[in-house]
Parts: C-alpha cells; sequence; structure tokens
C-alpha cells in the first residue's frame, strides 16, 4: 500500500489518496474523525485547534460502507481557508488584491524547512515553503493512520499511544492489564499521560514554556499488540520492519529520534539483560519471556508487543522569536511569528500511533495476499495457526 498528501496549511483542504487497500474492508467516516479528534486535544495546543474541527470526506474508493480495493480518496476541509483566500489563492492577484496581502516572508524561522526549501525552489516569498511544510499536513497522515489501524482491528491487531516525557519531567513506566485500560486512562489526561502523579507536572511545564513564550518537546510511545510473527525481513535493508518504523517516526514533524524496547539503555548493559530469552508452550507456541527488544528482532516481529518511542523536540515557532536574516537584505532579524503552540506532544503521540499503524497494515498486505479482505484474515490466521505449531 501507499499514500500521498496534497494541500497547504491554509489552503483549501487537505487531501490523502490512499492505493492498495484490499477489498471489502468495512470503513465510515467516523472510523476516521475520532482520530482526527484527538490529534486536535491535549494541553498546550494553540487557538487554531479552536477554529479548525476537523473532518473527514471520503470521496473515493468506497461505497456502501466497504472499500473497493480503487484508491480510496480523503479530503479534510480547512474552515480558517475564508481568511486566506487571497494569501493562498491559485489563481494570479489583481494589483488591487496584491496590495490587500502582507510583504512576502523573507526571515526564515531557524529550526523550520523555510531556508532550505527557499535555497532548495528558489523561493524568495517563503510561505510557500512553511505552507507545505507545516504540521497540519499531519491531519490526512492522521487520516491515513486510522484507516490503517481500521485494517488492523479486523485482523485483530490493537495499537496504543501516551506520553512518557514533557518537558524533562518524566512518567513512570505504565503498569496495565490491557491496551484497554491504557487507552482508556490516557484519553482522560490532558497531557495524554498514564502516570496521574506528573501529569499537573507536566501541565505546569508547559505553562512556564508559554508564560516564557517559548516551546517544549517531549517523548512518546506507541505500543501494538497481536502482530503475527515474521512480519518483515531479515533478507534485505530496505524490508526491515524496524527500518520502516524508524523512518516513518522520524518522519513526523519535529521528531528527531527513535527508539524500541529498552532503546538506547541496551549500550549500558550487558548482552545477558538485553536479549529475550525463548520458551515455548502448547497453548501460545515460541514466546519470549522478556520484551527488551521491543517485539522486534533481525528486522521481523516475534509475536511480542511491538513497542517503539519517538523523541519530539520544542516546536520551532516561538513568541519569543529567534534570531535570523533576512534574505533580501541580509541584514539580522527576530524570526516570524506563526500561530502555534507550545507543546504539541500529546497531540503528537496520535501522529506517532497513525504512521506506525499504517507501516504495519503495509507490512501485512505487502507480506499476505492483500487484494480481498476476507483472504488477507484467513492468511494471517494460517501464519499464527502455523507459528504456534512449527
Amino acid at each position: 500500500m501507499r499514500y500521498l498528501t496534497a494541500g497547504e496549511s491554509h489552503g483549501p483542504q487537505l487531501t490523502a489518496i490512499i492505493e492498495g487497500l484490499p477489498a471489502g474492508l468495512p470503513l465510515l467516516a467516523e472510523d476516521i474523525n475520532n482520530d482526527l479528534a484527538r490529534r486536535q486535544k491535549g494541553y498546550g495546543r494553540g487557538r487554531r485547534m479552536q477554529i479548525e474541527k476537523d473532518t473527514v470526506n471520503i470521496v473515493g474508493g468506497v461505497r456502501h460502507g466497504y472499500t473497493l480495493g480503487s484508491p480510496v480518496a480523503l479530503t479534510v476541509e480547512n474552515n480558517d481557508w475564508k481568511h486566506w483566500t487571497n494569501i493562498m489563492g491559485q489563481g494570479p492577484l489583481n494589483e488591487a488584491e496584491a496590495e490587500e496581502i502582507k510583504r512576502k516572508i523573507t526571515n526564515p524561522r531557524p529550526g523550520h524547512a523555510d531556508l532550505n526549501g527557499a535555497l532548495k525552489y528558489g523561493h524568495r516569498d517563503m510561505r510557500n515553503v512553511l505552507e507545505r511544510s507545516s504540521a497540519r499536513e499531519t491531519t490526512v497522515r492522521v487520516a491515513a493512520g486510522a484507516v490503517a489501524k481500521k485494517l488492523l482491528s479486523q485482523l485483530g491487531i490493537d495499537i496504543a499511544s501516551h506520553v512518557l516525557e514533557i518537558g524533562g519531567v518524566r512518567a513512570e513506566t505504565p503498569q496495565y492489564e490491557t491496551l484497554t485500560e491504557l487507552k482508556e486512562r490516557t484519553e482522560a489526561s490532558s497531557v495524554r499521560v498514564f502516570d496521574k502523579n506528573v501529569e499537573k507536572e507536566m501541565m505546569n511545564a508547559i505553562d512556564e514554556a508559554k508564560k516564557n513564550g517559548d516551546s517544549i518537546g517531549g517523548i512518546v510511545e506507541v505500543i501494538v499488540e497481536g502482530m503475527p510473527v515474521g512480519v518483515g525481513s531479515y533478507v534485505h535493508y530496505d524490508r526491515k520492519l524496524d527500518a520502516k518504523l524508524a523512518a516513518a517516526i522520524v518522519s513526523i514533524n519535529a521528531f528527531k529520534g527513535v527508539e524500541f524496547g529498552i532503546g538506547f539503555e541496551a549500550a549500558r548493559k550487558p548482552g545477558s539483560e538485553v536479549h529475550d530469552e525463548i520458551d515455548w508452550s502448547k497453548e501460545k507456541g515460541y514466546f519470549r519471556k522478556t520484551n527488551r527488544l521491543g517485539g522486534l528482532e533481525g528486522g521481523m516481529t516475534t509475536g511480542m508487543p511491538i513497542i517503539v518511542r519517538g523523541v519530539m523536540k520544542p516546536i520551532p515557532t516561538l513568541y519569543k522569536p529567534l534570531q535570523s536574516i533576512d534574505i533580501d537584505s541580509k541584514e539580522p532579524f527576530l524570526a516570524s511569528i506563526e500561530r502555534s503552540d507550545s507543546c504539541a506532544v500529546p497531540a503528537a503521540a496520535v501522529v506517532a500511533e497513525s504512521v506506525v499503524a499504517w507501516e504495519l497494515a503495509n507490512a501485512l498486505v505487502e507480506q499476505f495476499y492483500g487484494d480481498r479482505m476476507d483472504v488477507l484474515k484467513a492468511s494471517v490466521e494460517a501464519q499464527r495457526e502455523y507459528s504456534k505449531e512449527f
């Protein structure tokens, strides 16, 4: 499977076209809208979340509640477009309209794609860069991820995300019985954290950053249960599932690091405290006694829960802007201010969950028969039985 997105932050809409979904997957707009709403929540979000109430339109590839096997097209309208029709319109401007638009953006913001993108494409007005490089694009990535989550759920695979750290405030590793418990507890938290003891401290850190015109980042974790054994490959570097997941995580705006299981802690431990011993039972088949490697070995799933974490840097749009250089005058200048969040880590957890779901769904469709949902289900279940009886 694959998907492409199109659209700008303040354009009329965002679009995703998904190719390769099996026919017969039940899919309704509400399956997607739930995750779009989750992405907009979270303590520290800016005013735009009050303006935009994201909902999806399914405009192709679905009929009477089921996918057809043809490309699925999704659109999300930008409700703020009415205030940006001249600035972001597709047609040429007349002289009067051009006068209404404020001057072009020539002072790039540190930490953004502004300067690099302007140099790459030759844009003297960096709005041409920032509109597309904006994290607003993750709206339709979450929509595509919601479709992938629907496919995973049909195969008995569950996925959840939560926040581990914000601004240096670290939560305890969550102890839960089921992913349902984890989801219920974190969704009830304004910072999407399981550990209630640090929730207020995280909120205070966000408030302090906002008061100072600053921003803070954090760490999010995605957990997946129910993946069959052997999804991915050890044969070629570009088919290793952990490599694909790592690429997906760092492709999210502002994400700068990724780890699986105990992650970087493995560098400080002997091998006997890193690798997971193998056991077998008639009920389970082969299983690992521990899950330090996060459900992945040799680029393939082990059948244990997949645990992947991502590090999000502080959002670089600051209300106390950093110095930049104007590309026209070459003089020092304070970077321009676009409407922004002081912390988007809780929302970023939903985005991370979405991109992980997509990679897993894609790996399953690629490895097993993927044209029909009923056959895909039977193939995945056959792999589970084979692994148990091997």
